[in-house]
């Protein structure tokens, strides 16, 4: 049964860094993209970063670009979300999602796109 856990959310300082990790199980992720969505309360749930089946694409949403960095590692069928200088307005429930895709050259930050969620990881910043 495919499975996606995420995991590495804490409470960190504003300027912080953190690193969020998304172990699949159950499927072979080379063939799938993979993305990250955050929804912060009372806010729709909005994209954070993607990454294609081969790693040859990401895309980021506008307020962690330069900042975040998406990667992934299909050997070990984990994909990793670093997270630098992060902002109060960060604080949010980190979801990470995923879609077959299988030679897909890029990725997407629309929601309706993706077919499996993990049960999210929570990030605090706060001083």
């Amino acid at each position: 049964q495919l499975q996606l856990v995420e995991s590495g959310g804490d409470l960190v300082q504003p300027g912080g860094s953190l690193r969020l990790s998304c172990a699949a199980s159950g499927f072979n992720l080379d063939y799938y993209a993979i993305g990250w969505f955050r929804q912060a309360p009372g806010k729709e749930r909005e994209g954070v970063s993607c990454i294609s089946p081969s790693g040859g694409s990401t895309n980021y949403g506008d307020s962690v670009k330069g900042r975040f960095t998406i990667s992934r590692d299909n050997a070990k069928t984990t994909v990793y979300l670093q997270m630098n200088s992060l902002k109060l307005e960060d604080t949010a429930v980190y979801y990470c999602t995923a879609v077959w895709r299988p030679g897909s050259g890029i990725c997407t930050l629309v929601r309706g796109h993706y077919t499996f969620w993990g049960q999210g990881t929570q990030v605090t910043v706060s001083s």
